[in-house]
């Protein structure tokens, strides 16, 4: 196992940390700011991907090209699915107090860690293609799966949060 493998299990570690940690201490708080802090990750990931793509072009003695547009779609698709099962592990309730919070999820820890442990083994099992077109459609597939999973929470919190003193999406 080399050192670039060994660096991409470790950032996954921490990713996995970060969020059921993050998930965890905001359990007991309400949603602010009207829920707009859930789109951040959309913008920011736009800005830090659209700079490593440039980043990309301009490596030394090494061409850059596009990956072919059926490998664009299916790590898209892949993007949509992922995203998918993350959002229906979302879920949110407005409580007494007429405030919105996420709602437990026993489940979510499991779901993030198996989304994660997906994208290292198809990672490893894409590892014979170009490192710019292996990136480049990691960051397609990451930042689609990004976008279904926080707009579509956003919009269940949305949902949740105009609605009377009821519960949305009992099952996520």
């Amino acid at each position: 196992m080399n050192a670039q493998t060994l660096i991409g299990y470790g950032i996954g570690a921490v990713v996995i940390v970060l969020v059921i940690w993050l998930r965890t201490r905001g359990r007991g708080k309400p949603i602010r700011n009207k829920g707009r802090g859930m789109l951040i990750p959309v913008f920011l990931l736009l800005i830090v991907f659209g700079l490593s793509i440039s980043s990309l072009r301009n490596i030394p003695d090494h061409p850059f090209h596009v990956p072919a547009i059926w490998e664009m779609l299916c790590a898209g698709l892949l993007g949509v699915v992922l995203g998918s099962i993350m959002l229906y592990h979302t879920g949110y309730e407005k409580r007494e107090d007429g405030l919105v919070y996420s709602k437990p999820n026993a489940n979510f820890k499991y779901v993030i860690i198996a989304v994660i442990a997906i994208r290292v083994i198809l990672s490893q099992y894409f590892k014979s293609l170009d490192y710019t077109e292996f990136t480049i459609l990691t960051m397609v597939m990451a930042y689609i799966y990004i976008c279904v999973w926080r707009i579509g929470s956003f919009m269940k919190y949305r949902k949740v949060s105009a609605s009377e003193l009821t519960t949305i999406n009992t099952i996520g």
